[in-house]
């Protein structure tokens, strides 16, 4: 696949409970921006802990507090002048399709992707833990687009035949966000993550990123930087990795970093269940991109 010729464009707007891309088209670009994006939990959290470890060679920081969503629909006041106000490389995060983000050819796009059934049983455990005070942010400030967000049915089984009948349900469609990342794969300041390929070699993704970045790191701060990127880590201090947000779920942001476990829906699904998500990746993604998501 060849790099395009002309520079992607913004093509749409997407807003609902959690999302209002509009946002962007207010947000002034530095070339040593860094957007951090995915499907929710998909690793969003992960990458951002990676970069901001990998930009401050292994500082100790609350990256909470510096890599802001840009394109949370809740509370967005003042949220142009906060990023304005940021001295250091910014480190911006973003759960929209690539063809509804601004696209600058200066700064760095990361992209973290994980197989679907996996994104769903992670954001099941979010999504029941939510708490009424959550709901609220969502669905009560003006703006809100579409229906209400609700409660998570307990039943994971039948939560996952929603998400696919309704293709991403209780968010947006899933396919549709992959594969416009996807697309854009080759041009050269995007790059693609898998979780599952920082799962089995941390240090290796990482180098890999620092090099995307331009890092310049030290040998011996490398230890100290893929520690503060394990799961462990970042769950010792959830109050310093967990989006703020996470806050306002029942167990805080402890219950946020959950497991970092794959494969749970394995012992749950019927045969039926993964044949039909097997088949509906080919077909939304075609049998490249389908491998690949599927962390092969």
């Amino acid at each position: 696949m060849e790099a395009p010729t002309t520079l992607p464009r913004k093509t749409r707007e997407i807003r609902n409970h959690h999302l209002d891309s509009s946002i962007w088209n207010h947000f002034r670009f530095r070339p040593t921006d860094v957007v951090v994006a995915s499907y929710p939990k998909s690793g969003t959290t992960w990458a951002q802990q990676i970069v901001g470890q990998l930009l401050t060679a292994g500082a100790e920081f609350p990256i909470n507090k510096v890599s802001h969503w840009v394109d949370y629909r809740a509370a967005q006041q003042n949220r142009l002048a906060v990023l304005e106000a940021q001295k250091h490389r910014r480190i911006l995060k973003s759960h929209l399709p690539f063809d509804t983000l601004v696209y600058s050819p200066a700064a760095k796009y990361i992209y973290i992707a994980r197989d679907g059934r996996d994104v769903v049983w992670s954001f099941h455990h979010i999504h029941i833990n939510y708490g009424q005070a959550h709901f609220r942010m969502l669905n009560d400030p003006p703006g809100l687009v579409g229906p209400p967000m609700g409660p998570a049915d307990p039943n994971i089984t039948e939560y996952f035949r929603r998400w696919m009948n309704e293709d991403g349900y209780p968010l947006w469609s899933f396919w549709d966000h992959v594969k416009s990342w996807w697309n854009v794969r080759d041009i050269p300041n995007v790059l693609l993550l898998h979780f599952d390929h920082l799962k089995r070699d941390l240090e290796g993704e990482m180098r890999r990123v620092g090099d995307f970045l331009g890092c310049d790191i030290p040998p011996d701060r490398w230890p100290s930087i893929v520690e503060h990127c394990t799961f462990e880590y970042m769950k010792r201090n959830a109050e310093k990795v967990a989006p703020l947000g996470a806050a306002f779920m029942q167990g805080g942001r402890g219950a946020f970093i959950n497991k970092g476990v794959n494969g749970r829906w394995r012992d749950v699904l019927t045969d039926e269940d993964i044949a039909r998500y097997e088949s509906l990746a080919r077909e939304k993604l075609g049998d490249e991109c389908a491998e690949w998501l599927a962390g092969r």
